[in-house]
Formats: C-alpha cells, sequence, structure tokens
C-alpha cells in the first residue's frame, strides 16, 4: 500500500512551475521537490489546502492511494 502524489501532474494541467508554486505555497522548492518525488513521509493540511487552492484542484487530484500486492 502506497500513497502516489501527483502534484507534477496537476502543475503540468495549469502550466505552473515548480518555482512559482513553491512561493505561492510559502515552501521551498526542495520541499516541493520531496513531496513532488513521493518522499515525503508527511503533509500537513495546511500546505495541502494551499496547494489545491493554487492548482484549483481537490486533495484526491494530487493524492492517490494504491493497494499494491506485493507489498
Amino acid at each position: 500500500m502506497k500513497i502516489v502524489v501527483n502534484v507534477d501532474v496537476m502543475m503540468a494541467k495549469r502550466k505552473i512551475s515548480s518555482n512559482e508554486l513553491a512561493e505561492r505555497v510559502g515552501i521551498t522548492p526542495a520541499n516541493l521537490s520531496v513531496l513532488k518525488t513521493g518522499k515525503a513521509k508527511a503533509i500537513r493540511f495546511s500546505t495541502l489546502m494551499a496547494i489545491c487552492h493554487e492548482l484549483k484542484c481537490q486533495p484526491g487530484d494530487i493524492l492517490e492511494f494504491i493497494d499494491d500486492p506485493e507489498e
């Protein structure tokens, strides 16, 4: 089981760069990169809300649960 982060997909759809999104959300580009690559262990609801606000999407548009039978 894992959570897949699709922030990069939504960013491409909205034509927004990592640096621009990070600045608008109030996080560092490095922290956004950690989130985009799936290496983050947690995300604050306030950060998730800010990302959803800027990308005009729902949390389910950027976070996906995958039930991996191999795990």
